[in-house]
């Protein structure tokens, strides 16, 4: 209790370096200056009370969610939604795959902002995806009796040795959550040692994404544009990879032949320097937003455009996961292999440690230690069809036969609020 007061009592000295930060965000992402108002807890005129109410913080968390509120709909059906993010493209990406919903920026962890939020909405339940632990938001809902559970729940070595500096303030959030759904017996495991109780092991969510039939169709047509060469597809690039990959790939120039480099960072106000790291590096490159048929002598095509992930997957031969080349934590790599495209990533999936073993256990991807070592290994592939071939049959096999998770994460709900 002492920790949370404490806690409390730093968010009003935190915040005008809050609105600093997303003022400076806003330079190259305007959309930071949006819906400024919910960020910080002012009222709000709530579109349905009563709704299940799920909490997902970017993009990634936005898209994992999907199985989980379609198995959430089926159980309840007719109940609104409510789907919260922290930042503009997972709230743009919540627009686009919940049409129906109540979309909004849950606000800052103040005491005022998160009580007036649970006051405005009075959620049936809420659902966090992943790690986000909010303590005064996790206190105002026990207060209000407002269950709320933590989904598809992920723990590394590293995050547990963090939070446990901070144990006084994160033991009792945990302890008050109404049930965990932990991804792995490890993440249960850290999530116990923790202070977490009522945790359960149901798998990640991310198994159970269906890959979107107008995505799959936007990568025929992107297939189109590009013609008959094969193409590397290198998705969700971070800060610093970028460069690696260009430099990498200039130096393989006489091997690279016409294979096509499609690059899709991570994030959009990013879009721009991206083209010149491409450029610096003597790469000529073409961009996704141009329209039309890609350039026969572009050897990158840049990826600038949000929430057609699974169309550039859908035309590759061959996927690389960012975040993966330097230590971030790396991306999911469960999309790109639930189409069956082979799958590459670096030494760095930390974030996705149990889902990466799992994928080289099955044959479904290869890790590589730099980008050298990618360029090697994708034009390798590339040139070894029987290999692609083999590897695409291994990711349809390894994505099928971890799904499920969205139904036992419900099942967990639906027993606590029983017991409730």
């Amino acid at each position: 209790m002492i920790a949370r007061r404490l806690y409390g009592a730093v968010w009003p000295l935190l915040l005008p370096l809050v609105r600093r930060y997303l003022r400076k965000r806003a330079r190259k992402a305007p959309a930071y200056l949006e819906h400024w108002d919910e960020r910080f807890g002012q009222p709000f005129a709530a579109r349905h009370r009563g709704a299940i109410w799920i909490h997902a913080v970017s993009v990634g968390e936005t898209r994992a969610a999907l199985p989980l509120v379609r198995a959430l709909q089926a159980r309840w059906p007719g109940v609104p939604l409510l789907i919260t993010q922290m930042t503009p493209t997972g709230r743009a990406t919540a627009a686009e795959l919940y049409p129906d919903a109540e979309i909004r920026y849950l606000p800052y962890d103040t005491p005022a902002a998160v009580a007036r939020f649970l006051s405005d909405h009075a959620p049936r339940f809420g659902v966090l995806m992943e790690t986000e632990l909010w303590p005064n938001l996790i206190a105002a809902a026990a207060r209000s009796g407002v269950p709320l559970f933590l989904a598809n729940a992920r723990l590394s070595e590293k995050s547990l040795a963090g939070y446990r500096r901070i144990g006084a303030l994160i033991r009792p959030a945990l302890a008050q959550l109404t049930g965990v759904a932990a991804q792995t017996a490890e993440d249960a495991r850290r999530l116990t040692q923790l202070g977490a109780r009522e945790v359960h092991v149901c798998g990640n969510t991310k198994f159970d994404f269906t890959p979107p039939l107008d995505k799959l169709a936007l990568g025929e047509d992107f297939r189109q544009r590009i013609g008959p060469r094969p193409v590397l597809v290198c998705a969700s690039t971070r800060e610093g990879e970028e460069a690696l990959l260009f430099a990498a790939w200039s130096a393989a120039r006489a091997r690279v032949g016409r294979v096509l480099l499609v690059v899709v960072p991570r994030h959009p106000e990013r879009f721009d320097s991206v083209a010149r790291l491409a450029e610096g590096a003597g790469l000529a490159c073409a961009r996704r937003s141009e329209e039309g048929p890609v350039p026969p002598d572009a050897a990158v095509w840049l990826g600038d455009s949000m929430g057609e992930l699974f169309g550039y997957y859908a035309a590759a031969d061959v996927a690389f996961v960012g975040g993966s080349l330097l230590p971030l934590g790396g991306q999911n790599l469960i999309e790109p292999a639930s189409i069956g495209r082979p799958v590459l990533f670096g030494p760095h999936m930390f974030n996705f440690a149990e889902a990466s073993r799992l994928a080289l256990e099955a044959g479904a991807a290869r890790q590589v230690p730099d980008a050298g070592a990618l360029v090697d290994e994708a034009l390798a592939l590339l040139a070894d069809a029987p290999a692609r071939q083999a590897m695409h049959d291994a990711a349809l096999a390894f994505t099928a036969a971890h799904r499920g998770a969205s139904d036992r994460i419900v099942e967990l709900i639906a027993g606590r609020l029983l017991q409730a």
